[in-house]
Parts: structure tokens; C-alpha cells; sequence
């Protein structure tokens, strides 16, 4: 079912004041011929970051250390140079040290890495939760510590954007989060495996049928922040985006009031359901 007029205007509405609460932050999403990771947007994000660029430097120094060995060889050893092969067999001191280095660099990547893994986990101190539940093919949101309440967000198509609004990427109802809040993700899906992905928060999490995975987010700039689903799940896999708007606690309270009346609570049987033609149906 496609929107009708009145409901296309009041998400136009609806984007445009979320969009000015969030501020002037430029929005983060991939942009043409962008090299590197996204902009980090949360301390999780810069944490990955900097492993990343750590790893970048191991990995180059590694490359450049067999590339020299391989010079060598080929210089040092070509036929011309030994028309008589070697008789030598093996050498233990190279072939300890072959051994012991990558041991030794493995384990020193180790360390960062399960200390990384461990603090994206989840957090002991959640101000917040929402809950993510993927459909086919569509995000479900339900947030407990605020009424409970829930609600559908699909892609808008092509006639339904306005100019500024990313396509492929935006919403008709986006997701709101506070700033400088630890807020848990609960994650599941309702039919097949999916993956709630937002680059600029460092999060990439699968949602699974039947069980809850969880991770956590602290948003450090107001903004809108997009991501997608991650897991190939059908044919409309490519139209799930995620678009998340990060306000300051003063405008999260103010949208949580409006959201309360506006979206039906997540444990009554009656809520706003999305039709299996991409639009919005009252159930």
C-alpha cells in the first residue's frame, strides 16, 4: 500500500523538525570515491579505528619485509649468480625464528583485539534501550524505557524523498537517540537472518530469529547517521536502510513525548504495520 498524501506530509514534517533538532552536523554516509572508514561517531567506532590503522601498519611493514626477502633472493640467488645449487637442507635458526616472529606478532594483535571485543560487547550502565527487530524487508523499533512504544521504518522511495534526503538511505520513520547516553541495542530478526549495520557507530550486529544479540552505542555528536542491513535476506535485501537522528537529551525527551502519542505500544495487539508493498497499513 502505498502513503497516502496526508501521511507522506506528516513524515516530511516529522524529518525536517528531527532534523533540526539533531543540529548542523553534516550527516554521515558514503560519499563517492571515499577511501578509508566513516567518520567515528561513537567512543566504540574510534576504538575500531584506531585497531584498524594499528593493523594497517603491521600488515604494511609485513609486505614490505617479504617483498625485500624476495628481492634478495632472486638477486642473491639466481642462476647466473650460483650456477652450483646449495646442498643446504634446512637451517635452524631460520626456521625457529619463521616459527617464534609470527607467534610473537600474533600475539601482540591479540591483545588489542579481545580488549576491543570485550568493551564492544555490552555495557553494564544502559541509560537507554531500543530494540531492533528486522523483517522482509523492513526495521521494526520498540523502545521499553520510554512507554514502550514502537514502530515500522521503510525506505522512502523515490517519490516520497525530499531533495535533501539521501536515496536508497532514508526512512519515513527514523530512529531517535540522545546524545552522551549509553544505550544497549537488543537486536532480533522476525523471519530470516539480517544485520543492523551503521558504520559510523561501529556496529554490525546480526539479527537472528529466536535470539536476542546485544551491543551498545554512545552517541558523541548530534547528526543523522545512516547504515543498512548487512546480511543478504531476500530479494529487497538493498532497500533496509537504518537512519539514525542523535538530539541532544532535551530534544529526545521532547520527540519520546510526541512518539508516545503518535506510535502504538509494542505489547498491544493493535500498532502500525508495514504491507508487504513497501508502505503503511493500520492494523
Amino acid at each position: 500500500m502505498i502513503l497516502r498524501k496526508s501521511d507522506r506530509l506528516r513524515t516530511a514534517l516529522m524529518t525536517a523538525a528531527i532534523a533540526a533538532m539533531a543540529g548542523p552536523a553534516a550527516a554521515q554516509q558514503p560519499r563517492p570515491w571515499e577511501l578509508g572508514l566513516q567518520p567515528a561517531a561513537t567512543p566504540q567506532m574510534e576504538q575500531i579505528t584506531s585497531f584498524h590503522n594499528l593493523l594497517l601498519w603491521v600488515i604494511t611493514l609485513i609486505t614490505l619485509f617479504v617483498l625485500g626477502l624476495l628481492i634478495y633472493v632472486m638477486v642473491r640467488f639466481n642462476e647466473k649468480r650460483n650456477p652450483e645449487p646449495t646442498k643446504t637442507s634446512h637451517n635452524i635458526v631460520v626456521e625457529i625464528l619463521w616459527t617464534v616472529v609470527p607467534v610473537v606478532i600474533l600475539v601482540a594483535i591479540a591483545v588489542p583485539s579481545f580488549r576491543l571485543l570485550y568493551y564492544l560487547d555490552r555495557t553494564d550502565e544502559a541509560e537507554l534501550t531500543l530494540k531492533a527487530i528486522g523483517r522482509q524487508w523492513y526495521w521494526s523499533y520498540e523502545y521499553p524505557d520510554n512507554g514502550n512504544f514502537t514502530f515500522d521504518s521503510l525506505m522512502l522511495e523515490d517519490g516520497q524523498r525530499q531533495p535533501e534526503q539521501p536515496r536508497l538511505l532514508a526512512t519515513n520513520n527514523p530512529i531517535v537517540l540522545p546524545v552522551d547516553t549509553n544505550i544497549r541495542l537488543l537486536i532480533t530478526a522476525s523471519d530470516v537472518l539480517h544485520s543492523w549495520a551503521v558504520p559510523s557507530f561501529g556496529v554490525k550486529l546480526d539479527a537472528v530469529p529466536g535470539r536476542l544479540n546485544e551491543t551498545w552505542v554512545r552517541i558523541n555528536q548530534e547528526g543523522v547517521y545512516y547504515g543498512q542491513c548487512s546480511e543478504l535476506c531476500g530479494v529487497r535485501h538493498a532497500y533496509m536502510p537504518i537512519e539514525v537522528h542523535a538530539v541532544s537529551k532535551e530534544a529526545y525527551a521532547a520527540w519520546v513525548a510526541d512518539a508516545q502519542q503518535r506510535f502504538a505500544r509494542a505489547d498491544l495487539p493493535e500498532r502500525r504495520v508495514a504491507s508487504s508493498a513497501g508502505g503503511m497499513d493500520a492494523r
